[in-house]
């Protein structure tokens, strides 16, 4: 067994790595293709300010983060309906108010080590709760998306067929919003908050590149993302780097050339 198996925290780092992996993907797809990419952002500095939250009143940062994001996400759903046509300014609103509160609870938080291993994810600040919470709340992210394939498929092309097939385009994406939120809070840890975002799109567009369908896509992202979070994981181990940003130079390092290749293709 390769030595960095041997440790613990590397152990539930991988597990929790393997369970991001496999549910971002799920809920990036349907943020690119309905060209909601900075939902993501939004919702991840939305949780970040939880976190701070959590570390000021001594509760577990995670539930911190699950609480901020699933307001972040209902905040964007209601500010896309008043906005209307300009629904885009909704995200940029809520993130704006996570970066915000973010800065106003971390001025409350004794030592900022805490909070950086927030900020681009920490291999070793993985407790057994988290593992287990963690799993947890990827399993039902995982079932969701899969109960909702047919829903989630429709309304990332067309919301207004979907509508006519008999879609309730508005509770889907309520749920979908909220998954989001889970999704974001999970990989809070060991990606990090200010990176989730960048593995929920990434393995999607290095999909796009090679995939034929939408079913092939999804799967393939899936791939990719497992690839760039172990790969992640152990150059972040034997080079001492953050993690989280480890896993998102991979991806990119890997989308640039699938780039090149479709544009010569």
């Amino acid at each position: 067994m390769p030595e960095i198996f041997t440790f613990g925290f590397m152990q539930r780092a991988f597990l929790v790595g393997a369970c991001i992996s496999v549910i971002a993907p799920c809920i990036g797809l349907v943020i690119v293709l309905k060209r909601l990419s900075a939902i993501g952002d939004a919702t991840s500095h939305s949780a970040l300010a939880g976190i701070a939250f959590g570390l000021m009143l001594g509760i577990n940062p995670v539930i911190g983060a699950i609480l901020f994001s699933l307001l972040a996400v209902l905040g964007i759903e209601g500010f896309r309906r008043a906005f209307g046509k300009y629904a885009e300014i909704s995200t940029t609103v809520v993130l704006s108010a996570g970066v915000g509160l973010t800065a106003i609870f971390s001025g409350f938080v004794q030592g900022s080590t805490n909070l950086n291993s927030f900020l681009f994810g920490s291999i070793v600040a993985i407790s057994d709760f988290e593992l287990f919470f963690s799993i947890g709340l990827s399993v039902v992210v995982l079932l969701a998306s899969l109960f909702l394939y047919r829903e989630l498929f429709f309304i990332s092309f067309d919301e207004t067929t979907a509508k006519i097939r008999g879609v309730p385009v508005g509770a889907v994406n309520l749920v979908f919003m909220l998954l989001t939120a889970i999704t974001v809070s999970v990989a809070s840890r060991t990606v990090g908050a200010l990176m989730i975002s960048s593995l929920m799109v990434i393995p999607v567009a290095c999909a796009m590149q090679v995939a034929k369908s939408y079913r092939q896509t999804l799967i393939f992202s899936v791939l990719f993302a497992l690839i760039f979070t172990f790969l992640g994981l152990f150059l972040a181990y034997y080079l001492n780097l953050k993690p989280g940003g480890t896993i998102v130079l991979c991806g990119v390092i890997v989308l640039i050339p699938l780039l090149i290749r479709g544009r010569n293709r």
